[in-house]
């Protein structure tokens, strides 16, 4: 009987009492905001060409122009001067939401706000392209994951 060996046995005890430890919840913590970080990154340095040109296998936009673009088939219902605005506001709440997320800042309020922003991303691309296209790109996951995290943060002291 392997259980009944001593080390299996401490083994088997020591990692039941990791996966019940607040040290698990931290790590989990910390991996889901540096993943939720790299991905507007991700995204960030795909539209500015850091990936490679447009045609590239494996990037999306790869330039200003071709992200503008797709921004203005997500937001079809918008009068085209306001493309521009919303692709840079885009940019630059990613960008910002990626730093916060990376430092710890504000955990609550900058994983609440980085699941309203995968939401609105994933409701654009749903009416837009249809369901397969924020889910093939896991976009509700990370709306999802983005939430928990708000939600299993620690709240704000008082002082």
């Amino acid at each position: 009987m392997p259980l009944r060996d001593p080390l299996i046995r401490s083994v088997l005890l020591q990692v039941n009492r990791f996966l019940q430890s607040a040290r698990l919840t931290r790590f989990a913590a910390i991996g889901l905001r540096v993943a939720l970080a790299a991905g507007f990154l991700s995204a960030v340095a795909d539209r500015f060409g850091l990936w490679g040109m447009p045609g590239t296998p494996g990037v999306a936009w790869g330039d200003w122009s071709h992200f503008l673009t797709y921004t203005g088939r997500l937001n079809w219902f918008l009068p085209s001067s306001l493309i521009p605005m919303v692709g840079a506001v885009a940019t630059l709440a990613e960008t910002a939401l990626a730093l916060l997320l990376l430092i710890g800042a504000w955990p609550r309020c900058t994983a609440l706000a980085s699941g309203a922003l995968l939401l609105l991303f994933a409701l654009a691309m749903t009416f837009a392209l249809g369901i397969k296209a924020p889910l093939g790109y896991s976009v509700y996951v990370g709306a999802t994951a983005a939430f928990y995290l708000a939600a299993t943060a620690a709240p704000a002291q008082r002082s």
